[in-house]
């Protein structure tokens, strides 16, 4: 029993290891592009500009690029602009009122109302927040006028988005590192359906319910993430080549959101139907066990940077599988679900929506009689 939980504990703190390396791994790019923009910033400002504590330079950097995933051309917008109005207030306020704790809050309060009223953007308010605290509070009676902090502020994000542009990170990694978490998530919401209505188990389709819910943070992850890397694309010349690849992601995005709507409903319906007296049949978790790996195929043909034509086959075969006879009300919605997922998937794999809609099997097919008479 030790051997066995020692085993345990080394493979959860094996794949801990690994999620913290991968979550390092997209982040390096940004810290690399801060640590050096933030440096070259200073020096620029100190040295060509003649600025003797260009403390807004490397601050601007650092907002500029950040950490993750963001919209980093509309950040640096509302930073420059921000500096530039909390620093023209903090001068102006501190000229009439001095420094000192009351005058800080004054200056604050200020400062963020007529933030507010300009822009409700919670970056714009706060940066002009944060700059009049500089000004009133970390520099009282510095010789330097609040023109020489917009330059610095302008000086630290036009670095920053050169940073952005000459280290950048790889827009497929962020992008795919996100849709593979989307879709694992989704097939294994579609692996727990089909093991409960193997199993007739309720417990294991509300927990499949509970998975899928918790989906919808791991969509908006993605979507901010493939917009940084359509960012980075636009930004840097040394990542135009990959605009082909990214193209596939975006193609999925909208798609695969809706297949996992669509899952969790599925879902839905699959824990009402286990309450009921015809439980769907066996036949349906083939199918969902289907659907889950045709998503798995999508992923790894995306991150391969190949077209998702193995995907699409098994998407197909699916669409066109025959319907299980005499089902019940709630096994027909879980077909309904399962066809409309289908359909979301083919789209994903680059299909419009009335080619793979036209791959389903149609719903009242005639039957041999009706053939014949």
């Amino acid at each position: 029993m030790k051997i066995r939980h020692r085993g345990g504990v080394r493979t959860w703190l094996s794949d801990q290891v690994g999620k913290r390396l991968g979550t390092f791994g997209l982040i390096a790019p940004s810290i690399a592009q801060c640590a050096v923009g933030a440096a070259l910033a200073w020096i620029v400002a100190v040295h060509l500009l003649g600025h003797t504590h260009p403390l807004f330079a490397p601050i601007s950097v650092m907002i500029c690029v950040g950490v993750g995933a963001g919209r980093r051309l509309r950040r640096v917008a509302e930073l420059v602009v921000g500096v530039s109005l909390g620093v023209g207030i903090g001068d102006l306020l501190v000229s009439w009122i001095g420094s000192g704790p009351w005058q800080m809050a004054l200056v604050i309060a200020l400062a963020m109302t007529l933030a507010g009223l300009l822009n409700s953007g919670e970056l714009f308010v706060s940066q002009v927040g944060s700059s009049a605290v500089l000004v009133a509070m970390l520099v009282p009676g510095e010789d330097v006028g609040g023109l020489d902090r917009m330059a610095d502020a302008l000086t630290g994000g036009v670095i920053g988005i050169a940073a952005v542009a000459l280290l950048p990170a790889s827009p497929l990694t962020i992008a795919g590192k996100h849709l593979s978490g989307v879709l694992d998530a989704f097939s294994t919401v579609l692996e727990q359906a089909a093991e409960a209505i193997e199993k007739g188990d309720m417990d294991l389709a509300a927990e499949a319910l509970e998975g899928g819910r918790r989906t919808q943070t791991a969509v908006e992850e993605f979507e901010a993430a493939l917009e940084n890397s359509k960012e980075i694309i636009m930004i840097s010349p040394l990542r135009r080549h990959h605009r082909a690849r990214l193209t596939r992601y975006e193609t999925a995005a909208v798609p695969v959101d809706l297949a996992l709507r669509n899952a969790r409903v599925l879902v839905r319906r699959t824990l009402a139907a286990l309450g009921e007296a015809s439980p769907p049949p066996a036949a349906l978790a083939e199918l969902l066990r289907e659907v889950s790996e045709a998503a798995l195929l999508l992923q790894l043909e995306l991150g391969a940077g190949r077209e998702p034509m193995l995907a699409r086959q098994a998407l197909l075969a699916v669409a066109a599988r025959e319907r299980p006879k005499n089902l019940g009300f709630s096994a027909n919605v879980i077909i309904a679900q399962l066809r409309s997922i289908a359909v979301d998937l083919l789209e994903a794999t680059g299909m419009d929506h009335d080619e793979a809609s036209a791959a389903l099997t149609p719903l009242n097919e005639p039957s041999e009689e009706s053939t014949r008479g």
